[in-house]
This record gives C-alpha cells, structure tokens and sequence, in this order.
C-alpha cells in the first residue's frame, strides 16, 4: 500500500531575478496545489503552476519572454516531466502562449523534443493559436542590452560582445536580456514526481540559440526518488548535467537541501544558477543570485 505523504510544489521564477516577485511563485505553487486537490495528477499541477508564471509576464517565459538581438524575435524552451514516463519538451518555439502546454502535448506523440519551425507547427496541429504579443517591458529590456552591447562591460559572462556582432544570424542587420527561467517540482500525496519548467531564451544569443532548459538531464529531471529543475546560464549547466547530478545525489541518499547547495557550487560564483527540488521527505530551493521562489504543501 502506497504511504500517504504531504503534497507539495515547489516554484522558481529565475536565478537573478528579484524576491520581490516571490508573490507570482506563490501564486503559481498554490495553483498547482489547487490542480492536484482537483484530481489532477503530479505533471498537471507542475504543468498548471508554470502555466501561471508564463502568463505573469514579469518572469522571462511565456508572456514575459525577452526579445532576440533583432528586436522582434522571441523564441522560447519548455520541458515537461515525471516519475511515470511522461516526457516532452520544445525548443526555439515562436509564437505560442504557453510553452509547457505544447510540451505536456508532445509527451502524447512518439518523440520528446520538437524544435524550431516543426514544433510551431505541431503546436498549430494540436490546437494552440498563434500568439505574439511584445509588451512595454520587454521593448525596454531589450533597449537596455543593446546599450549594453554597445559598451564595454560583456553582456555575457566571458563572451565579448563582439561574437554577437561577428556571429550575426538574423534576416536584419545588427544594430548595436538577462538569462532567466520558470519551473515547479511536485510530489503528489501518493509519492509521484513530475517537472515542468519554461523560458523566453537567454539574451543576448544568437538566433536559434538552446539552452539547459528542454535538455533532459541538464535543466529537469523527475525520477522515482524526487524532481529537479535548474535555472541558470544554461551554456554552463549543460556541462554538468545539474538536473540529473543534483537527482542522484538524492537517490542516493543526499538531504535535498544538501543536494541543491552542493548542485549551484558546482559552478563559479560569477555564473548564474539556482535550483529546486523535491524528494520523498523534503523539498528546497538555492541559488547564488536572488531568485523569486515558493513552497507549497497541502
């Protein structure tokens, strides 16, 4: 017989962003709460709770999403995941609301990852609209990366701001914001995982850019033992696998808050990471930057 545990959902809404935003977090984890009174199942409530920080638009996903280096373009990341074989992610998607729906739509098809033009058009054939919209926000975000391109202070760490300009490959010439992401983890009452996390891309990046947060491994990882997502610059998380990293060490035994502190050491101080996870008995959230996040358990 199945032991009886606490449901609980965890959200992040991006190493780097600010705790003021912690309120949207909250929101979201109780929405997924909320999902899973309703009779929904672990990758609903995650799938429910990112659904809601990509409709904030203060976090980079979704509605929030930061504009590519041309100014008009967006392209975003979703993943979706859980401890029963469901599996599913996007990448460099255009012109859809919520990027995790389209990924919790792929984990019905005979693949896991879509990408680009493709993924677009499944969207369309699974029923999701065309959606582009760019607010105020993002415009301004936008205004102040390309004066920081313009300057000499990197707008990427250890990136010269020149690559950008020699790499150059969008339809308009270069005319010379900040990496972020959402994602939630949950383990349901009967002791199920699932995790969800989306993203507006990392910006400055060159078109088609992808970064941690539809690698399996690398962004999200939901197994038998817990659920992990990471936020970060995914350039350098990919490297250490983080998500599935900070995942063994909690199969292995590792108290979760243990495992998501020794997971954002891994990397150096002047990288961006943060992560969140759930395991059997516990849950936690790090990061070496703010990060907005929330818990919530029923």
């Amino acid at each position: 017989m199945t032991r009886q545990l606490q449901a609980t959902v965890v959200t992040h809404g991006g190493a780097g962003g600010s705790r003021d935003q912690d309120d949207g977090c909250r929101f979201a984890a109780n929405t997924g709460l909320d999902r899973l009174a309703g009779g929904g199942s672990a990758l609903d409530a995650a799938v429910s709770a990112v659904v809601a920080l990509e409709d904030d638009g203060r976090y980079n996903a979704g509605s929030g999403s930061v504009l590519c280096l041309d100014g008009r373009t967006i392209e975003m990341d979703a993943a979706v995941m859980d401890s029963q074989g469901a599996l599913g992610a996007v990448a460099c998607i255009q012109r859809v609301k919520n990027p995790v729906l389209v990924a919790q739509a792929i984990t019905r098809t005979p693949h896991w990852l879509l990408a680009g033009e493709g993924a677009e058009r499944f969207a369309r054939t699974a029923g999701f609209a065309i959606h582009h919209a760019i607010s105020e926000r993002q415009r301004a975000k936008h205004a102040r990366l390309m004066a920081t391109l313009g300057g000499s202070e990197p707008a990427t760490p250890g990136v010269a701001n020149r690559a950008f300009k020699d790499y150059w490959n969008y339809d308009t010439p270069p005319a010379f914001t900040p990496c972020d992401t959402v994602g939630a983890v949950v383990r349901d009452a009967a002791g199920n995982f699932a995790v969800a996390g989306s993203t507006g891309g990392s910006a400055p990046s060159l078109l088609g850019r992808v970064g941690d947060t539809p690698i399996i491994g690398s962004g999200f990882y939901a197994g038998a033992e817990g659920a992990v997502a990471v936020t970060g610059i995914g350039e350098h998380i990919v490297r250490h696998l983080l998500a599935h990293t900070v995942y063994a060490w909690i199969a292995g035994g590792m108290g979760v808050d243990e495992a998501v502190r020794r997971g954002v050491d891994l990397l150096p101080q002047e990288i961006d990471v943060g992560v969140i996870a759930v395991g059997r008995e516990d849950a936690a959230m790090h990061s070496n930057r703010e990060m907005p996040c929330a818990e919530a358990r029923a």
